[in-house]
């Protein structure tokens, strides 16, 4: 569409518009229709204009047939002014001064236009001088036409078709707006201000900037300078931060900030003060970037070779700006060859890299989230390991005392210490195979639910963190049921299994520490009282069987 559309205005501009047959040269100090008057001052036949004069001038001949011209054209660079004089046959002379600050800018992007003085079926000539011209493609691009719109419908479709591309750059602001709230990765902020940048090129550089605010035409000048710095500074930070750790030679990831802030630092420079050289220094600031041009596409073909996926969809929709970059930059530095700045190729270069480096991105996205997501699996599975007794599945140490803050804030309020009254003896007496079913049955009897949590310490330690006004009954219920449950799933077993325990509720905001202490001495009061029983802060309850050692259980 892009293609076709340009084609289509191109081709009625041409069989409308006026291009200038000769040029000359002279200083800012010679009269402009003196020079233009003298013959051998104007070279003809050829389009190699220089610009080491001072002051060039353009002649354009009107013949009978010609739709009468209204406005100058010709593609934005820094001048200082533009002179406009148009010749009749009967020798009568009209002029008009233009100083740069007051150029218009035109629909055609990247052009400025001039009004010229009234322009009548006896004109036979216009001159145009320009004063100070900074670029050549000033002088090769300069033509007369009547309208700013030649071809009407033409326009507006291509404008229409770069509106769409202004609008297709604007998603992949949304998207990593949204990537990055999830993933706060560098290149998903670089590629959004490379996104931004291209937006931004696309705005001054066509008719858009017109339509929506219409700004002087070498205010557009410089921000086109500008943006062109940003937007290869921000190509190259985001190459930097895209290419996957490992996958591009260190040297080359080293160099491309610098290539940034090269190219930012030639910009700024260069719309800062675009006449300091003026006959090179164009030309130079054009050669400056081939130095980032060969590390970026250096950089692109180690990535590749080394592996990266997202080189790929970098090299694919980089393509085409690369290659507008190495027409600019031939042009632009061969004598001979007339300046090209490949706009055309550039919007399509837009649409390349809105496709494919945002496909790249969300790619990116997705396999560093897997790889984040697997990280934090294995570290809460490590965690949960690290937290977990091995025998009987519940929490340990570790985890009462990093739990136990956030569950005293949901109304965990009391805790009991739980001891196997007696453990050694069964170990001793029966193996410590038979000793670790114990542990796993007294671990079931306990019933961790939404308001009981159950812990063992170590050895035949077991805790409860409760909460609820029936907390001490819910622990003491536990206590009484592991004789029941041991018996039912250990076989083997001489006597009994039974459990002592000691209870203690919260007191304000003290610490598991203080907490556990108050109740583990109270478990030492109920084993001193004869085990097989609980004991709280308040009394002591002696439940279930003596335990002296002498009465025995069948449980069979």
């Amino acid at each position: 569409m892009l293609t076709l559309f340009s084609a289509a205005s191109a081709g009625a501009a041409d069989s409308l518009d006026i291009r200038s047959a000769c040029w000359a040269s002279g200083s800012l100090s010679e009269d402009i229709i003196t020079v233009a008057r003298q013959e051998e001052r104007w070279s003809c036949g050829g389009r190699e204009f220089s610009i080491h004069a001072e002051r060039v001038l353009l002649r354009f001949d009107v013949a009978a047939d010609d739709v009468l011209p209204r406005y100058l054209f010709s593609r934005r660079s820094a001048l200082e002014a533009v002179h406009l004089f148009v010749f009749d046959r009967d020798g009568s002379v009209r002029q008009n001064r233009i100083p740069a600050s007051a150029l218009a800018s035109s629909i055609m992007g990247g052009y400025f236009k001039a009004s010229l003085p009234e322009v009548t079926r006896q004109t036979r000539q216009i001159i145009v001088a320009i004063d100070m011209p900074s670029h050549t493609m000033t002088l090769e691009r300069a033509y007369l036409a009547a309208t700013d719109a030649v071809d009407g419908t033409g326009d507006t479709r291509f404008l229409i078709v770069l509106a769409g591309l202004a609008g297709m750059l604007v998603m992949p602001l949304i998207f990593n707006a949204a990537f990055y709230r999830i993933l706060r990765e560098p290149f998903v902020l670089w590629h959004s201000a490379l996104t931004l940048s291209l937006l931004m090129t696309i705005l001054v550089s066509s008719g858009l900037s017109v339509i929506l605010f219409d700004p002087p035409a070498m205010a557009l000048s410089w921000m086109t300078t500008l943006i062109f710095g940003l937007t290869v500074g921000a190509g190259a930070m985001f190459t930097y931060s895209f290419i996957e750790p490992g996958l591009m030679h260190p040297i080359l990831r080293r160099l491309l900030p610098y290539c940034a802030l090269w190219a930012m630092s030639l910009s700024m420079f260069h719309a800062a003060f675009p006449f300091v050289a003026r006959s090179a220094q164009t030309s130079a600031y054009t050669a400056a970037f081939a130095p980032v041009l060969a590390i970026f596409i250096v950089s692109m073909i180690d990535a590749l070779r080394r592996g990266s996926r997202a080189a790929r969809f970098q090299a694919i929709g980089y393509t085409p700006i690369v290659l507008v970059g190495l027409i600019r930059l031939v042009t632009g530095i061969v004598p001979g060859l007339q300046s090209n700045d490949a706009m055309l190729l550039f919007y399509i270069g837009c649409v390349c890299e809105v496709l494919f480096t945002t496909l790249g991105v969300a790619e990116r996205f997705v396999t560093m989230k897997r790889e984040r997501d697997r990280a934090r699996d294995e570290a809460e599975l490590l965690e949960r390991l690290s937290e977990t007794d091995p025998l009987t599945g519940l929490f340990n140490r570790r985890a009462i005392e990093r739990q136990f803050n956030q569950l005293r804030a949901e109304g965990f309020d009391a805790l009991a210490v739980i001891d196997i009254d007696h453990f050694k003896t069964i170990n001793d007496r029966n193996g410590h195979g038979v000793g670790d079913e114990v542990l796993k049955s007294v671990a079931s009897a306990l019933q961790t639910g939404p308001t009981v949590r159950a812990y063992r310490l170590g050895g035949e330690e077991f805790v409860l963190l409760l909460c609820g006004s029936d907390a001490e009954l819910q622990a003491e219920l536990r206590r009484q049921a592991i004789p029941v449950v041991v018996a039912q799933t250990v076989s083997g077993l001489a006597w009994p299994v039974t459990a002592s325990m000691g209870f203690a509720n919260l007191a304000g905001n003290e610490s598991f520490a203080r907490l556990y202490e108050r109740a583990d001495k109270l478990l030492y009061e109920a084993k001193s009282a004869g085990r097989n029983r609980s004991a709280n802060e308040t009394k002591s309850s002696f439940n279930g069987l003596p335990d002296d050692g002498e009465m025995i259980l069948r449980t069979d």
